[in-house]
């Protein structure tokens, strides 16, 4: 192979050429029979290279706005016009919020009892005007569909906090602002520690990270941004779109066709002729097309020489649904939810079976509940250090109290096996009773009259009396 090569032709090919360029020498010849980057191409895509070296810009990572742009536009459409990808998110939604989480102010001791009563009515407040049920349903749909979710605080005089959400288009780093390790995709972040956050950049504007909270989904906590949870399935949800209206569009066709005659042995000008006569039995003159209408139960009394097929007898659209069904379970899988959720299609599954304690449903919605749990905790927090600030509540609030939030329940429940549990539970001391009340969606301090000996809630003075 180097025998054309000029190092070969001469004597003195050592003298001329060093090891390195020997090296490089073969490692061209070899390059033409083996590609070096081939572990890099997945047809029709191409994989690209993570990079290691921080200083480099965002613009040659592979997670660069530009990324995160595009992944969140196909998302987003996907969302909007891919009745999938519409019906698993907002059943996602409907499992792990349902009707709210409820949250609970605890004391940490008896002469907090008082303390715990302010701050819950001043969460309460909060909750209530910031419309925290619709706004919870939001977070998760934005969290799904956009990989993640800004929260901005505002805090009047009085101490009161209002949120409102930051789109995520809006966090972009300017263009003024020179890009590294700790300043891109519109955050900046601490020198050689990127989980901890100092502030984003909101339509140009630079805000303290104190008055955000960012929710991301589906990375890795050393990435700044989230994915989309349809990310990994849309060219899924894509084929399955195409392919329910290529089905669809091909039995329209062959249903609108009513028959098809057949003339046999017959030329293009007897074929003419034919449709000729028959257009002047109808009182065809205007140019237009005539079409002949066949009543239901007609009888036809074919000529010799035509043949009348039927090409609607032929329609097999059942051959496809196992293909529908293929893509529609990939779908399933990755969003870790039972197909008929995905589908509506109840016929292949049975509600009591997969939504037990132990399905891998059930574990995937507790864990978001959890993590959704420890934001909303972490927003409160906030909302109660705001309150502080102007003196409706000790700077030490929350060393005195503890906030507890319960989701609904996810699993198919025996209320009378689960209420003698929880009744076991309570008595040794385990729970409380206010736990015991927001797991089955009921109000500690409405329901907690029912305990003593008063006979309304109105006369029941109890609770002071402690």
């Amino acid at each position: 192979m180097l025998e054309n090569h000029e190092c070969v032709e001469k004597t003195s090919c050592n003298n001329i050429y060093n090891e390195d360029k020997l090296y490089q020498l073969l490692e061209h010849y070899i390059s033409q029979y083996v590609n070096s980057d081939e572990m890099l191409y997945d047809s029709p895509g191409q994989w690209l290279p993570m990079q290691n070296d921080t200083t480099m810009s965002s613009n040659t990572k592979l997670f660069s706005e530009m990324f995160f742009e595009q992944i969140r536009n196909e998302s987003r459409n996907l969302y909007f016009h891919n009745p999938y990808a519409i019906n698993a998110i907002e059943n996602r939604i409907s499992f792990v919020i349902g009707k709210g989480h409820k949250y609970h102010v605890i004391p940490n001791n008896e002469q907090s009892v008082n303390l715990a009563k302010i701050t819950q009515e001043i969460i309460d407040d909060f909750l209530d005007k910031n419309h925290w049920l619709k706004r919870q349903k939001e977070i998760m749909r934005r969290k799904d569909r956009d990989g993640e979710v800004f929260l901005r605080y505002f805090v009047n005089g009085n101490g009161e906090t209002t949120i409102r959400f930051v789109e995520p288009e809006h966090v972009k780093t300017p263009n003024n602002v020179h890009l590294n390790y700790t300043t891109d995709l519109g955050i900046n972040t601490k020198k050689n520690d990127v989980e901890t956050i100092l502030g984003y950049w909101i339509n140009n504007e630079y805000v303290d990270a104190k008055k955000i909270q960012h929710r991301k989904s589906f990375v890795d906590s050393t990435v700044k941004r989230g994915i989309p949870i349809l990310y990994a399935v849309r060219k899924n949800l894509i084929r399955v779109d195409k392919l329910l209206r290529n089905m669809s569009i091909v039995a329209e066709i062959q249903s609108a066709i009513a028959l098809i005659r057949k003339h046999s042995d017959a030329t293009a000008e007897n074929i003419q002729r034919f449709l000729a006569q028959k257009q002047n039995k109808m009182g065809h003159s205007n140019g237009f097309n005539v079409h002949e209408i066949f009543q239901p139960g007609t009888i036809i009394d074919a000529q010799a020489g035509i043949d009348y097929q039927f090409p609607i007898a032929a329609i097999d659209a059942s051959r496809y649904i196992q293909i529908l069904q293929a893509e529609l379970r990939a779908i399933a899988a990755r969003l870790v939810m039972p197909e008929f959720m995905l589908t509506s299609d109840a016929s292949n599954a049975n509600y009591s079976s997969t939504m037990i304690a132990e399905g891998p449903a059930v574990r995937m919605f507790e864990r978001i509940q959890e993590d959704m749990i420890h934001d909303d905790i972490d927003l409160l927090q906030e909302v109660v250090k705001n309150a502080a600030i102007t003196n409706r509540l000790p700077k030490d609030v929350l060393k005195c109290v503890k906030i507890q939030a319960v989701p609904p329940t996810l699993a198919v429940r025996d209320r009378y096996k689960e209420t003698k549990a929880d009744e076991i539970l309570l008595k040794h001391g385990i729970i409380s009773p206010q736990t015991m009340a927001l797991r089955y969606g009921l109000n500690p301090e409405k329901e907690s009259w029912l305990h003593c000996h008063c006979k309304t809630e109105d006369k029941c003075d109890c609770n002071s009396e402690k």
